[in-house]
């Protein structure tokens, strides 16, 4: 009985799982702003000027001050192009979550 169950649970985390993935995969575009392109560009645009660099005469600091400023670009473009991003992971502990709820 027991392994009824647990395949029938596990047939349907799979089936869940399938449909969250192709769901995941279609979005719909949201236009940006003029603003917002132009940020989108400096930011793009300085990212290059950073890969074009010859990082081997900084020194460790600099290189740590790059990867800070790196990462800030990198939260800004991502709050410029707006969505909401979920794990595979953090999928299945809801539907977990849920399954245990109900």
């Amino acid at each position: 009985m027991k392994k009824l169950i647990y395949s029938f649970l596990l047939i349907f985390i799979v089936g869940l799982s399938v449909n969250t993935v192709s769901a995941a995969t279609v979005k719909d575009k949201v236009e940006m702003t003029t603003e917002q392109k132009v940020q989108l560009e400096r930011i793009t645009n300085r990212v290059e000027e950073i890969k074009a660099m010859d990082k081997s005469n900084l020194s460790r600091a600099e290189k740590k001050e790059l990867r800070k400023e790196l990462r800030t670009m990198k939260k800004e473009a991502r709050a410029i192009g707006g969505g909401v991003y979920l794990s595979v992971g953090a999928i299945i502990i809801i539907i977990l979550l849920l399954i245990l709820i109900l």
